[in-house]
């Protein structure tokens, strides 16, 4: 067997892969019909864990406390800022009275970690259901809690939801910014419909505080910079137990990185914790990206050599084709549909991108989460 042989037929092993993720596991969600809910009496508790947000506190809290539910409060969590953070919270905490504050001052112990703050929050909430975002995120609409808490059922305890970033004009890094956003959510959505849920984000993300204790909260994980969200949920989610909601209703947004330093030092810090992840996710998500590698690889090879031609310019273009087609009607759901004509370079750029943060996490690690 040449070495063409050997490439051509890796291709084609690459291709079912690539075929079996988009085809069977990420077209759920593109064919994911919307779900009718009915309003609930949920007593809801917001929590928002803030270090050195003082801006975005001024501009988001009024959007939080002015959500159209009827009863709910907000507890902000000041995890020993440096800034005004503090001094905001308390001048809306006097001005709503469904607005609370919890001061966390430097641990010499959980210095740095977002976790010790956010258990002192979910400890001080009243109720039991609880709904996270960040401090530079907004909710989209006023109907945000109704939307989110409408999903909690008897035997759904945890809720994915979907967290955006801004759209910034005729900037490509903030186009790869929000694909890499958008390819996240297409998996982690995809596999909790699949009954294999594996992560969620802490930009729009509610579980019952029940969920949290019963499971020992952040214990098994608290020595790691991140995974406040994906770690917890990866520990503690089921087929049967969650849940997700792409309502537009639902959805927060929060403005992204503007220089590629700052959003590969993000980057790195959130991949640092998959590791942690369950072998079975960790091996479905490795071989996705692997295929992906691979994919581009030998395409880029076999074409430039044009061995076998036809039949790699076919398989190339169908998957290409499929990609589209799945990740574009997701895209369209999800409000990022401007993404989708530059898919291929997007992803391609994805790719190295990541290929550069496993590298480099190799070396070296961070000490904060801010």
């Amino acid at each position: 067997m040449t070495i063409f042989e050997l490439l051509f037929y890796a291709f084609i092993v690459v291709v079912a892969l690539q075929s079996i993720y988009y085809l069977l596991i990420f077209s759920n969600l593109a064919l994911l019909k919307p779900k009718t809910t009915k309003p609930n009496k949920h007593k809801v508790s917001v929590i928002v864990c803030a270090k050195n947000e003082a801006e975005y506190l001024k501009a988001h809290i009024p959007l939080l406390a002015n959500q159209d539910y009827p009863i709910f409060e907000v507890i902000l969590v000041n995890d020993g800022s440096t800034d005004s953070s503090l001094d905001i919270m308390e001048i809306y905490s006097n001005k709503y009275h469904n607005v609370q504050v919890v001061n966390v001052e430097q641990n010499e112990t959980f210095w740095g970690n977002k976790k010790y703050a956010l258990t002192l929050g979910i400890k001080a909430a009243k109720y039991d259901y609880l709904l996270l975002t960040d401090a530079d995120c907004k909710p989209l609409s006023r109907y945000w809690i109704k939307q989110m808490s409408a999903y909690f059922e008897d035997s759904k305890s945890i809720v994915l939801g979907y967290g955006a970033y801004a759209k910034i004009k005729y900037s490509i890094l903030n186009k790869l910014i929000r694909f890499e956003t958008l390819l996240t959510a297409v998996q982690y959505l995809s596999y909790a419909l699949v009954g294999h849920p594996y992560m969620g984000v802490g930009r729009n993300l509610a579980y019952r505080k029940e969920e949290f204790f019963e499971n020992n909260g952040f214990v098994d994980h608290m020595g790691i910079l991140s995974g406040d969200d994906d770690l917890f949920i990866n520990q503690v989610a089921t087929k049967d137990n969650v849940t997700l909601n792409i309502s537009p209703y639902s959805f927060t947004k929060s403005q992204p990185e503007t220089t590629f330093t700052n959003w590969f030092k993000q980057k790195k810090r959130h991949v640092s914790t998959s590791y942690k992840y369950k072998m079975k996710h960790k091996i479905v998500l490795s071989v996705f990206y692997f295929s992906q590698l691979l994919f581009w690889i030998l395409s880029i090879f076999l074409l430039a050599s044009q061995y076998k031609l036809t039949t790699v310019l076919i398989l190339f273009l169908c998957t290409i084709a499929s990609k589209y087609l799945i990740l574009g009607i997701s895209a369209k759901k999800l409000r990022e549909k401007d993404l989708i004509l530059l898919l291929p370079l997007l992803e391609l750029f994805l790719i190295c991108f990541q290929l550069s943060i496993f590298i480099s996490n190799l070396f070296t690690k961070q000490n904060r989460w801010k």
